[in-house]
């Protein structure tokens, strides 16, 4: 069972409003166990890709696998209900159009949901940094794992600054395609009834945007400062500017026009007038 396209726009909705209204501790645990989750899929992406670019032979494979693997985040979110930043560039802003929500409690729940996923992120990065992507612990020789986690740090960054503003639009550009996806996995798991549904839902669009290349804010919350912990040629402040800057206003755009402000405008008439 289904619902209907105009149930899924209410759904949107209600969980904009409900997420929006939940209190700061509430949004910080939740956020946090987002981004470790987002991290957890950007692992096991790293790990299950490693040497499968076959000499240069087959560069989508290395794409599809990543792909394939990365949604088990997502799929993890949404079905136990934590805060996800590009989830509720959706969500959010169909609960104020709906005025259920407030803009002004919307940017500050974005506010703390994003510091929420990036600390999120960065313990997991941290706790691979020491532990599978290196031999023996801390110090110790980078695994082939580790390799490429470093190439994937140095991948999302250093192209960028090497093209300048043109680099800086490829990532705002690539952000927005990326969000679009997200939250059609979200319109798909608010679809389903069941949970096979959710999960198949939610898995192709999102394996859709990371074989494809598309950049997702706090995914790279995990994939940059993994590679900066390792030693990848990366600093902070560039992964900042030329990266998470870019990426953050294309998911915005992505979720919030592409997907929730376009939704709401083909379905609000079909809407039932609350009384």
């Amino acid at each position: 069972m289904a619902n209907k396209p105009v149930e899924i726009v209410q759904a949107c909705s209600g969980a904009g409003a409900y997420k929006g209204n939940l209190t700061l501790p509430n949004w910080l645990v939740r956020s946090f166990m987002a981004g470790l989750y987002i991290a957890v899929g950007g692992a096991l992406a790293t790990v299950c890709s490693t040497g499968m670019d076959l000499g240069g032979a087959a560069p989508g494979l290395k794409s599809l696998i990543a792909g394939s693997v990365f949604p088990v985040g997502l799929i993890a979110i949404v079905l136990t209900g934590m805060e996800l930043f590009t989830g509720d560039c959706m969500l959010m802003p169909v609960a104020c159009l709906n005025k259920k929500l407030a803009w002004k409690r919307l940017l500050w729940a974005w506010l703390w949901i994003y510091v929420g996923n990036f600390i999120g992120s960065i313990f997991w990065a941290y706790l691979m940094s020491v532990g599978p992507l290196v031999k023996g612990g801390p110090g110790g020789d980078l695994t082939a794992a580790g390799k490429n986690a470093i190439a994937i740090a140095e991948g999302k960054v250093l192209p960028y600054i090497t093209a300048g503003a043109a680099g800086f639009w490829s990532a705002f550009m690539k952000g927005i395609a990326c969000n679009l996806l997200v939250n059609v996995a979200i319109l798909l798991a608010l679809s389903s009834k069941n949970m096979i549904g959710k999960f198949f839902g939610i898995w192709f669009p999102i394996m859709a945007f990371v074989s494809s290349g598309f950049e997702h804010s706090v995914a790279n919350m995990y994939f940059i400062p993994t590679g900066i912990f390792l030693g990848a040629n990366v600093t902070w402040m560039e992964f900042a500017q030329w990266n998470l800057l870019p990426v953050t206003l294309g998911n915005i755009v992505g979720g919030m026009v592409f997907i929730g402000f376009v939704y709401q405008y083909c379905f609000k008439g079909e809407m039932p007038k609350e009384t």
